[in-house]
């Protein structure tokens, strides 16, 4: 996807790349029920290994969907709702053109059926 705005489709195109897949979307479910959590935490909740839970927390925070902070010997994780928020505009704008383009279909074959009659 190529676009005037640059990095803002890029960023886009990674949020829905990374949420595609049900863990992440479970893990930032986890995390945005409890506010932060460790990876050992979230694993306990979910039928994968802290390992996978661990990659899966590296595509989440490529994407800006969550950061990791080191609290002692731990790193706690949390939500970063920018991206995601940043990803439902365009999908607003989105289904907002996509209005507009059937209303103009809509009343093209409403002023087609007129003039055919």
């Amino acid at each position: 996807m190529t676009d005037d705005r640059g990095g803002a489709v890029e960023a886009v195109d990674s949020v829905l790349a990374a949420l595609a897949d049900p863990t992440r979307r479970q893990l930032l479910d986890l995390l945005a029920a409890h506010g932060e959590a460790t990876a050992t935490a979230l694993a306990e909740r979910l039928p994968v290994s802290r390992q996978a839970v661990v990659k899966h927390l590296a595509v989440l925070d490529a994407a800006g969907l969550v950061s990791g902070a080191r609290v002692g010997r731990e790193v706690r994780y949390a939500v970063r709702p920018d991206a995601l928020n940043a990803t439902a505009r365009w999908m607003t704008a989105l289904a907002t053109e996509w209005d507009r383009r059937l209303a103009a279909i809509k009343r093209f074959a409403e002023t087609a059926e007129r003039n055919s009659q």
